[in-house]
Formats: C-alpha cells, sequence, structure tokens
C-alpha cells in the first residue's frame, strides 16, 4: 500500500495581477496527488508532506531526484519515472500556486481510494499455494485462484477475475518440532475485475486491479488508502502488476 506532481516561474506582473490560485491549471494526472496528499495538497497523513504552498523549484527539483532515483522512495520512484520534464514543471506550478493553509476540507473522511474487494467466502476452496515462505515467527502462503492459475499455466497475463491472496500464520512447531502454520494472523490481496480501473488516477491505475487487507477475521480494513499499494506495483505492468508472476507461473507449470 503514496505519490506525484507537474511547472515554474511566473512573471511578477502576472502575480500581481491575478489571483493566486488562478494561476495555474490542474494537469490532468493531479488527482493522483491527491489520493496521498489531500485534495487542495494539504495532507491528512503524517506521513505525506503537504505539497500546497510549497516553492515550485524545489517540487520541481525533488521530483526530478525521484525520477533519477537520486531520492530513493519506492511509491515516488514508481510516479516519478512516469513525468516527463513538462510534467513535472506543471506540477510544481500548480501546487505551489495553491495557499499553503487549506480552506475547511469538505471532502470524504475515509479513504481517497478505498478498496472494493471482498475475502472471498469460499476461501480456501478454488484456490492453489503457490508459494511459501518463513520469517521471523511467521509462515506466509500465496494463493491464486483459478482464473490467475490458468493464465500462468499459459504463460498469459493475469485476466479479470484473477484474485491472488497472501495468508500470514502465526508459525508454531508440530509434535516431532517441524514448523507449521498455526492461527491466521492476517490476509491482503488483489484483485482484477473489468472497469474497476476506471476510477483510478492515470498515473496510479494498475490496469484493473484492486487491493485490501483484511483481519484475521476476514474484515476487510477500511481505512486502507490503495494509493501507497498502486504506485508500488506499477513498475510491475509487464508482470501483469504482481510480484511473484515468475514464482506463479513456475508452480503452475
Amino acid at each position: 500500500m503514496h505519490i506525484q506532481l507537474r511547472c515554474l516561474l511566473v512573471s511578477a506582473a502576472v502575480l500581481l495581477i491575478q489571483p493566486l490560485q488562478a494561476q495555474s491549471t490542474p494537469p490532468s494526472t493531479v488527482e493522483a496527488c491527491k489520493a496521498c496528499h489531500g485534495p487542495q495538497g494539504i495532507s491528512r497523513n503524517p506521513t505525506f508532506p503537504n505539497l500546497a504552498g510549497q516553492k515550485a523549484g524545489y517540487l520541481e527539483a525533488q521530483l526530478k531526484a525521484f525520477k533519477a532515483k537520486d531520492r530513493k522512495n519506492d511509491f515516488m520512484n514508481a510516479i516519478a519515472a512516469q513525468l516527463n520534464d513538462a510534467d513535472i514543471h506543471a506540477f510544481a506550478l500548480f501546487w505551489s500556486s495553491l495557499p499553503a493553509t487549506a480552506s475547511a476540507d469538505t471532502s470524504p473522511a475515509g479513504p481517497a481510494v478505498p478498496s472494493r474487494m471482498t475475502l472471498p467466502a469460499n476461501f480456501p476452496t478454488g484456490f492453489t499455494v503457490y508459494q511459501t515462505e518463513s520469517e521471523e515467527g511467521t509462515i506466509t502462503k500465496r494463493f491464486a485462484n483459478s482464473i490467475a492459475w490458468k493464465a500462468a499455466k499459459a504463460n498469459q497475463p493475469l485476466p479479470s477475475g484473477s484474485i491472488l491472496l497472501q495468508v500470514s500464520y502465526e508459525a508454531k512447531k508440530d509434535a516431532s518440532g517441524k514448523e507449521v502454520a498455526g492461527a491466521i494472523q492476517s490476509y491482503s490481496a488483489m484483485e482484477s475485475r473489468a472497469g474497476w480501473g476506471n476510477s483510478v488516477p492515470l498515473l496510479l491505475r494498475n490496469g484493473d486491479w484492486d487491493y485490501a487487507l483484511f483481519s484475521a477475521d476476514g474484515t476487510r480494513r477500511d481505512q486502507l488508502n490503495q494509493a501507497p499499494c498502486l504506485a508500488c506495483h506499477k513498475p510491475q505492468e509487464a508482470n501483469s502488476y504482481v510480484f511473484t508472476l515468475d514464482v506463479l507461473r513456475k508452480a503452475a507449470s
């Protein structure tokens, strides 16, 4: 489960004549920035910085550093990689033109990109384990549903209807001392459904994939903002946005 921007330098005459917020038109992809940095560039999340009112030159320099990976951040490196210099310039001017202190924020208090996925009621029926890992007292098993498994077996991109589930279990020892999976601790999942990507900002869109976290009892954690998940998986476009696609294909072959 972060994220982007777009100009710089306006003449002093324009600054004196035009209202501050009229100085620039929002770039068409600015909605991706809002997903993490707030609809007015004032972040509700303490881990994401404010963009509004920052100096344009500073914003432009940071975006270029993210693009070149001179500044490391998995989310922003993925976002900035999609931008050209003109995009970066336009993002920087837009956000710098907004007031550093936002007016009353009337947007919904929930996550900017909420999940629509639900935990499959029949799980694990219809799913196949394709990877098991153990680390620091936790056993992790990754499952694919039949649609994803069939596509992986045929070495095809994962289609709509694919579901991948990662389940974390408490690691325990059986009577012989062998490590085995105990109680479920949590679930993380991704599902692709036709049309789901339409409402996701372009810079964040992972085809039609949605991401979700679930508690041990299967309750979805509805405060999850998918934006960081989407940004993190974005560079995996050639792999159906799945980090473990090669592992899945080997298991299904």
